[in-house]
């Protein structure tokens, strides 16, 4: 029995090593994995405080010259930061007008059962499927026709139709989660359903609503296709500027880098106003 409890002893050190050992060894990975990510965005960075000659030049992990030229040429000049102002403008108005039509769409879909109900959610789904190549025809026509043809208003509406989709997704999602009592016992107090909605339902699904605002945003901000066949002058978005700027000796590099460098950074911010509902949003939506 001695043997046993001194044999148990003398393995205890042992084990305690080889669970540090892994401990410490565990952060390896993650480590790995976040410097893979941030490589792009660092090189991006350092290319934007080069010069173009430099770029091409040379290999370097940091600028020999450092410059802000390159940030200079974008804020003095219209054609650029029209088109951040332009980008940001519709992809603003996408996600008001997706997440205030998807609201009452995924509250039905939650809360009602109708014919054909499946099969129309299913539906709405099949139009964020489709590939938006398929529509830019379409569309090109439809507002050429109209009058709406480079304006904020026409990119807008036609990233909606595979918005709209993804945002009724995942607000049905959150709203299936919210006991159907609650709006019972909302009635029974005297709520109407305009003040019920607004006052008591909208509170509880806020985290779904800034998941979806947030993808909402994201998809028109990075969307080119659409945007680009749809505006050329007034509503030029800043990626159908990136695209067409090219001076005589070619591709301005140092500008491009620091135009890149500058589309971070509304994503970034909206995923700092919304950071806490994303989290809850990948936990209990349908995301």
């Amino acid at each position: 029995m001695t043997d046993i409890v001194a044999g148990r002893v003398a393995s205890t050190p042992v084990a305690a090593r080889r669970v540090r050992s892994r401990v410490g060894f565990s952060w390896i990975v993650p480590a790995l994995y976040i410097f893979f990510l941030l490589v792009p965005i660092y090189w991006l960075l350092n290319m934007s405080f080069k010069t173009t000659n430099e770029i091409l030049g040379s290999f370097s992990l940091w600028p020999r010259e450092f410059t802000f030229a390159n940030y200079a040429k974008i804020v003095s000049d219209p054609v650029w930061y029209n088109g951040y102002l332009n980008s940001i403008l519709y992809a603003t108005l996408n996600t008001v007008i997706s997440v205030s039509a998807a609201l009452p769409a995924a509250y039905a879909f939650s809360r009602y059962r109708f014919l054909g109900d499946k099969h129309l959610f299913f539906w709405l789904l099949t139009n964020r499927m489709a590939p938006p190549a398929i529509f830019a025809l379409p569309f090109f026509q439809l507002y050429s026709s109209v009058g709406l043809f480079d304006t904020h208003i026409a990119v807008a509406l036609a990233h909606c139709l595979f918005n709209i989709p993804l945002a009724v997704w995942i607000l049905e999602g959150f709203m299936s989660g919210v006991p159907k009592e609650i709006d019972e016992t909302a009635y029974v107090d005297g709520y109407s359903f305009q003040r019920f909605f607004f006052k008591i339902f909208i509170p509880l699904i806020a985290g779904g609503i800034g998941v979806a605002a947030f993808f909402c945003f994201m998809f028109s901000w990075v969307e080119l296709l659409l945007a680009k066949t749809l505006t050329s002058v007034d509503a030029r978005p800043i990626a159908s500027v990136m695209t067409r700027t090219i001076s005589i000796s070619g591709y301005e590099l140092g500008v491009l880098a620091a135009a890149g460098a500058l589309t971070i950074i509304p994503g970034a911010i909206v995923i700092y106003f919304v950071r806490n509902y994303i989290a809850k949003g990948f936990a209990l939506g349908r995301v």
